[in-house]
This record gives structure tokens, C-alpha cells and sequence, in this order.
């Protein structure tokens, strides 16, 4: 048996496609799996938990399933999810970790994220990233109907666009130094994160040892995968059919 770890699916109902290749994993590769982490921005955006949208309830039914059938499932936020809540995890089944946790995986201990607190470099994000995830700022917003917070993120997503197309590629990385400072901090050697949608196993040496970075791809034209076993990880993909 195998871990599974998955990031950055964004789904979306305007990408039904993805939504049914997500759905068809959850059923048949997340099946037979010992666990399934799911590293951050499984929606394109998540409004609150009020919300009970078509796609979080179909998600969330899937995800259920999945955990009533003994596979346990977790789950950190995004920088598009960072409003998923308690009670979305109660009804799906899901245990919500912490934005960064470290795991013993097959005997490695193993730091998890999703990865856009190690882009240290782009100074803008970091600044709004920390604006928004204070508990003042996320108590304020989804105080707000859901009209003016669906308004919101509209918004959001659109200013987000736009600011992407003007970063340099590099400023939207991961920083060296933050990556070595992480895994030092945890007492690691192997880090897997997301967000840089840039999908890779990275190996240097680490204070004499050799440490791995494991990036997970995206879901926008098709499933990235990381499969975890005794013998090592690999990156998978699954194909949209």
C-alpha cells in the first residue's frame, strides 16, 4: 500500500473535466491507498463553508466515502481554500492539519506544506497573505452575505490574474534559503509542498545529508499524483480520457 499526496486541483465547475478525473481517482487509486493528504487549494476558491455549493457537497460526499471505506484522509489549506472550516471537514470525514506538519512516512520523517509560505521572494504575496490569514480579517469576511464575499473573491481572482502576468517566474519560487530554514526548523531531510505548480523531486545535501524536495504538480490539464511506498516516492499522472 501506498501514501497518497495531491495539490493545487483548483477545482472549478468551469473545469467539469478535472472535477470527474478527481472524482474517478478518489474511487479507485485513493481506494486501495493507506492515506490521501491533500496539500492545499483542492477549490479554486472556498467562500466559506456556508455556502453548500453543488461542488462542495458533491466534493464532500466523495471525500466521506473515501474515509468511510478506511482510508484516512487529510487535508491543509491553500492560498484559495485558507477559508475551508471545520465544519466542511466534519461532513467530509477529513482531518484539517496545520500549515505545516511534519509525518513519519514509511520510517522519513517528512514535513508537509502547501508551499507559498517558503515563496518568500515575492514580497507583495507574503505581505496579503498575511493580512488574510489573520483571525480578525477571516472573521470579518465571512461575517459578510455570501453575495458580497462571492463579489469578493471574483475580484480577487481577477487582481491575482493580473498580477501574475507582471512577476518574473523566479519571484513566484520557492526561496533556497526559506526551504533550508523550514527543514531545519522541523528537523527534516525530505519537504513535499505544492502551490509552485512546478512538479519535481529536488535532491542536494543538507548539513551532510542528503535532503529531498518533492513538488506536486497541478490539475488543470490533468492529475498530478505523488505515490509514497517503502521503496521511495514517485510523481504520477493521471491523464484526462
Amino acid at each position: 500500500m501506498a501514501t497518497l499526496f495531491i495539490s493545487d486541483l483548483h477545482l472549478d465547475p468551469q473545469r467539469p473535466a478535472i472535477i470527474q478525473l478527481f472524482l474517478n481517482f478518489l474511487q479507485q487509486q485513493a481506494s486501495g491507498a493507506e492515506a490521501l493528504y491533500i496539500l492545499g487549494d483542492l477549490f479554486e476558491v472556498w467562500i466559506g463553508d456556508d455556502e453548500n455549493s453543488a461542488l462542495g457537497q458533491t466534493v464532500s460526499m466523495a471525500l466521506k466515502v473515501l474515509g468511510e471505506s478506511g482510508v484516512p484522509v487529510y487535508l491543509l489549506h491553500g492560498n484559495r481554500d485558507f477559508l475551508l472550516g471545520n465544519s466542511f471537514a466534519a461532513v467530509s470525514g477529513i482531518q484539517l492539519l496545520p500549515e505545516a506538519k511534519v509525518i513519519d512516512l514509511y520510517g522519513t520523517l517528512t514535513l508537509v506544506m502547501h508551499g507559498d509560505t517558503l515563496c518568500t521572494d515575492d514580497i507583495e504575496y507574503q505581505a496579503f497573505r498575511s493580512q488574510v490569514r489573520a483571525p480578525e480579517w477571516r472573521a470579518r469576511i465571512l461575517s459578510l452575505p455570501l453575495s458580497q464575499r462571492r463579489m469578493m473573491a471574483t475580484q480577487l481572482r481577477d487582481t491575482s490574474q493580473q498580477t501574475l502576468r507582471k512577476k518574473a517566474v523566479d519571484i513566484m519560487d520557492v526561496n533556497g534559503e526559506a526551504v533550508v530554514c523550514a527543514m531545519r526548523t522541523h528537523g527534516v531531510y525530505r519537504l513535499i509542498h505544492g502551490h509552485t505548480h512546478r512538479p519535481n523531486i529536488h535532491e542536494w545535501h543538507l548539513d551532510g545529508r542528503v535532503a529531498q524536495r518533492i513538488v506536486l504538480g497541478d490539475w488543470y490539464i490533468q492529475g498530478s499524483v505523488l505515490s509514497c511506498d517503502v521503496t521511495g516516492c514517485r510523481l504520477l499522472k493521471l491523464p484526462l480520457t
